[in-house]
């Protein structure tokens, strides 16, 4: 490279980094409402210094126990876990407005979510969709985005049907999650009750979901698949399973919406833990490291991916607070936000880019049954 092509190169790294470095987010946390908790709790929170700056209650809302923001970072969704809406049984979903440069919230409407339970929200790529799953009903909603953001009738409807080995916990069906693929074909569900990964054929103009061929992937009898992370690259696919307390890294192709598995590991690095699950799992942006969440140990697992796809370990860390039920990369990858459900904290941890660890920046916020940590862009 000649000298002036590697200063060029140079600098346009170095603005990267920066740009990357020195960012304001808007992060929202939604909550299990109770007596420390009404709804959406706001925060500012400066990449750059670490500094985080509390805005309170931005919305108050029934249980947003899940929340997902929009590709335009104009509006936010949320699932309500409640046991009725407008006098029906059934939880809902709501659509907020989120104000420019201020972050605040504005409530636009409300749908039913179609079944008991919404536990989970994502946007489809387009803006255009909006994915629900029913823990209790055991179904996948679709919903239709207007362009003022608000959320009509249901587009699509999805029952699952089915049980695995766990008496207590699959008795019947139980769908914990839908995700968007990355080039937004497909919709991938993971069904708790079912030992599944079920993969959809994604209609994104019309808000359709259409079993695919394989229909699923199955996982080993009483996993109990509950979150997933994409990789970066769009060809892993990274399960975290609640039951069994571990995690599974599986192979996806993209022009056909398959999966195979490639491991699965214990996300409990000294064995066993009595009355152990895991909840949440994410994939750093650089792709070499991936992060799982126990509740009863109460730790964030760090795995290592190499080029086959198989996982490392890495470390184990206490999230210095009780259920981790969700946490969250920052979208640098800078930062880790621990949600700690049953000690009303959420714990802020450094990471390491070049290793994967994790380590506390002293930094603990104090919010009412945290259940889920999104960021955007003001």
């Amino acid at each position: 490279m000649h000298l002036k092509g590697w200063r060029a190169w140079l600098l346009g790294t170095l603005m990267i980094t920066t740009e990357l470095s020195a960012e304001l987010l808007q992060v929202y946390v939604g909550t299990y409402t109770g007596p420390r908790s009404e709804g959406i709790y706001g925060y500012r929170f400066d990449t750059a210094s670490g500094v985080v700056e509390s805005q309170g209650l931005v919305a108050k809302s029934k249980s947003p126990s899940f929340l997902a923001v929009h590709p335009s970072g104009r509006f936010l969704y949320s699932a309500n876990e409640s046991e009725q809406w407008n006098g029906k049984p059934g939880g809902y979903l709501s659509a907020f407005a989120i104000q420019p440069g201020s972050g605040a919230l504005r409530e636009l409407n409300q749908q039913s979510a179609v079944g008991a339970g919404p536990c989970f929200v994502a946007v489809d790529g387009t803006g255009k969709t909006l994915l629900a799953a029913n823990y209790g009903g055991g179904s996948l909603v679709a919903l239709p985005i207007a362009a003022d953001g608000t959320l009509r009738p249901h587009s699509a409807f999805v029952q699952h049907s089915g049980s695995s080995v766990n008496a207590q916990r699959q008795k019947e069906p139980h769908a914990h999650s839908i995700y968007p693929s990355p080039d937004n074909r497909f919709a991938l569900a993971a069904d708790l009750g079912m030992d599944q990964v079920l993969v959809y054929r994604l209609g994104a103009e019309a808000g359709t979901l259409a079993p695919n061929t394989p229909p699923f992937a199955r996982l080993a009898p009483g996993s109990g698949p509950r979150h997933m992370a994409f990789s970066p690259d769009g060809r892993r696919l990274f399960v975290i399973n609640e039951l069994t307390s571990t995690l599974t890294s599986m192979a996806y192709d993209p022009a056909r919406g398959t999966l195979k598995e490639i491991q699965t590991a214990s996300t409990l690095q000294d064995g066993p833990v009595p009355g152990n699950s895991t909840a949440q799992v994410c994939v750093h942006p650089n792709g070499r490291f991936v992060y799982g969440s126990n509740r009863g140990d109460d730790s964030i697992a760090v795995m290592s991916v190499v080029s086959d796809g198989k996982l490392g370990w890495v470390q184990r860390v206490s999230t210095q607070g009780k259920t981790p039920r969700n946490f969250q990369l920052d979208p640098s990858g800078q930062y880790l936000w621990a949600a700690n459900q049953n000690s009303d904290s959420i714990v802020i941890f450094r990471v390491d880019a070049a290793t994967g660890r994790l380590t506390p920046t002293g930094q603990t916020l104090s919010v009412g049954a945290p259940v889920c940590v999104v960021f955007a862009r003001p």
